[in-house]
């Protein structure tokens, strides 16, 4: 747990008194605090894809189309016809080559990449995915990520956590120095879910499908409190 504290001049309070203008300070004590929550992950996103390079680029395009069919086919064959298969990426770009200094770069091919996102929760089938979309004729493995249903539950309890903790510092800094909170003066939120990463990494494919085990699904937050305190 981090703990973050400060105790500042926050603002100034006026009233007017026979006339006059009188100041008085008006203090905080900042605080900041983080919790984080840790889940088994429920879903797996594991983007693959084609790449062809060719001096033409139509044939970069025909060739990179006739590949992703074929690992179309295998995948919707191994998954079903339902199967949540999406394009993420698509490019047709062109390979230069330079000349020496001074000279003119000339486009020596050209190089398609259509890239796929595939989401399953059978998290045991990750390897047979990949061996299978890879023996079709992906020859790109961009990632493999392992995520939650519903990241926000968990970010949710992530921030309660952080700010209970963030108020129970700022309670016990106030006691400490023989003041009372008044009232919260502001509270900011930071942090977001953050995938687990596949271990170990990728093999290539053979017999046994490739082996691919999830770490924990990790949901950070941190919270920053500002309180206004009093003497007692």
């Amino acid at each position: 747990m981090k703990i973050s504290i400060a105790v500042a001049l926050l603002a100034c309070t006026v009233s007017q008194v026979n006339g006059q203008q009188i100041t008085s300070p008006l203090s905080s004590i900042r605080v900041t605090a983080d919790a984080t929550v840790t889940a088994k992950p429920e879903r797996a996103q594991i983007d693959v894809g084609v790449l062809t390079q060719e001096k033409q680029s139509q044939n970069a395009v025909t060739q990179n189309a006739k590949q992703m069919e074929s690992v179309l086919a295998a995948l919707h064959k191994l998954l079903g016809p339902d199967a949540d298969i999406k394009t993420i990426n698509y490019t047709l770009s062109p390979d230069y080559q330079y000349r020496p200094i001074g000279g003119k770069a000339s486009v020596n091919s050209y190089t398609a990449m259509n890239l796929l996102r595939i989401t399953v929760d059978d998290l045991d089938r990750v390897g047979y995915i990949i061996d299978t979309a890879t023996q079709a004729g992906a020859n790109h493995v961009e990632s493999v990520r392992f995520t939650v249903r519903d990241p926000q539950v968990l970010h949710s309890q992530a921030i309660r956590e952080a700010t209970l903790k963030a108020r129970a510092n700022a309670d016990a800094v106030a006691s400490a120095l023989n003041l009372k909170i008044t009232r919260t003066v502001t509270v900011e939120e930071s942090g977001e879910p953050s995938a687990a990463a596949p271990d170990p990494s990728l093999e290539p494919p053979g017999p046994a499908p490739t082996p691919i085990q999830s770490g924990a699904f990790v949901v950070t937050a941190t919270v920053a409190l500002t309180v206004e305190v009093a003497s007692r």
